[in-house]
């Protein structure tokens, strides 16, 4: 088998949560573009719709709340009785709560974070993750073989630099910071990662990490400035920038390849 067939995806079913979002997307894109069947999984039922049929090529969407752990199962019944397989997970979601003033003091410090956005954070972005891993992770050990990717962050392996939220003019109680959420998600989807791929090593089921840094999507010029100049290559990455990776990622090319994180951050982590 030649390297370039090793990337093909014609038939395989790969599940993609958080499939809506800017990156879901894009990673529905990778798969669908090497043949394979993105399975685009939202709670918000009309993007992910509109998005599979944006991308076409056999592409399904479906409304899930990767929350409920019985909606979750259901989800694997139908995917199996739908396609009889389901050879990929791409545990994309996440939620991402912006960083707006909220009643005089900033939400997002740790002082004042709430227990309600902690637990909604967490329960998205890393329960979430192991209930879609438990369900469709079991079928791929069951079928002897399928990939799970966890779309982790550069913020899993450094910690936020806070100095690029800060805003003029605000003390320094009220000054806004990445919220700790994120980077706990971020870090225990990598540890999340390392489990998996030990328990079914002898299934046949692989599990990797990707590790990306900041996407360019219209953030405020002042920020975007403070951010390169924190990476050696001097800019975000481009949206389509993960979509080889991801490729890579899901397909036989990472055929050897387990427990591992991928990082792509334009070198901000080697500094």
């Amino acid at each position: 088998m030649s390297a370039l067939d090793k990337f093909d995806l014609t038939g395989r079913v790969v599940a993609i949560t958080g499939g809506a979002g800017l990156l879901g997307q894009k990673h529905a894109e990778a798969a669908a573009e090497l043949g394979g069947i993105p399975v685009l999984l939202d709670i918000d039922e009309a993007g992910a719709l509109a998005a599979a049929e944006a991308i076409g090529g056999g592409a399904r969407g479906f409304k899930l709340d990767i929350t409920d752990d019985a909606r979750v199962a259901d989800m694997g019944c139908t995917l199996m009785a739908e396609f009889g397989r389901i050879d990929a997970l791409i545990n994309n979601a996440a939620n991402n709560p912006k960083m707006e003033d909220g009643g005089g003091t900033e939400f997002s410090r740790l002082e004042n974070f709430s227990m309600e956005v902690w637990n909604a954070d967490i329960a998205v972005g890393l329960t979430g993750a192991f209930l879609c891993a438990r369900v469709f992770g079991a079928a791929m050990a069951d079928a002897g073989s399928g990939v799970i990717l966890n779309i982790s962050s550069d913020l899993g392996v450094i910690a936020p630099d806070q100095r690029l939220y800060r805003e003029d003019g605000r003390r320094d109680a009220e000054q806004p910071v990445k919220p700790v959420t994120y980077s706990v998600v971020k870090t225990g989807l990598i540890g999340l990662t390392r489990y998996l791929a030990t328990y079914w090593a002898d299934q046949g089921v692989r599990a990797n990490a990707l590790v990306p840094g900041g996407v360019h999507n219209g953030q405020d010029d002042a920020f975007v400035e403070r951010l390169t100049n924190l990476i050696p290559m001097g800019r975000m990455a481009d949206v389509n920038e993960y979509k080889s990776a991801v490729a890579f990622l899901i397909s036989d090319a990472s055929s050897y390849m387990t427990g591992a994180c991928l990082t792509i951050d334009g070198g901000r982590t080697a500094w």
